[in-house]
């Protein structure tokens, strides 16, 4: 189904605020989706380019998190914090079993 702009009914979250210690985790987080998205694309057939070709599957953006653009980094960033907002909207909780420390999740 094809939906048009305002079509879209994401929730509003503009009025959440994340609980303490949240923001912390925001970029491992980030670094996260980051390195599932390129997993994906490279077992899709997606390979480095200078720059975007969807027809030769290339993608400037094929790299790990920390060679990114400031500007794609946030992209990330931005859609965890959504994301997270979401969580605390709905009433949800999260919690964490074992700490991961930051050394963990950085690979470059």
């Amino acid at each position: 189904m094809h939906h048009t702009q305002n079509s879209l009914q994401p929730l509003d979250t503009s009025g959440v605020e994340l609980p303490p210690g949240w923001l912390e985790i925001v970029e491992q987080i980030a670094v996260n989706v980051h390195e599932t998205w390129v997993t994906r694309r490279i077992a899709e057939g997606w390979k480095y380019g200078i720059k975007r070709d969807d027809e030769r599957k290339e993608n400037p953006c094929l790299v790990p998190y920390c060679e990114l653009p400031e500007d794609e980094k946030e992209y990330d960033r931005r859609t965890v914090i959504e994301t997270l907002k979401t969580v605390v909207l709905l009433g949800k909780a999260v919690t964490t079993p074992t700490a991961v420390s930051k050394s963990d999740s950085a690979h470059c």
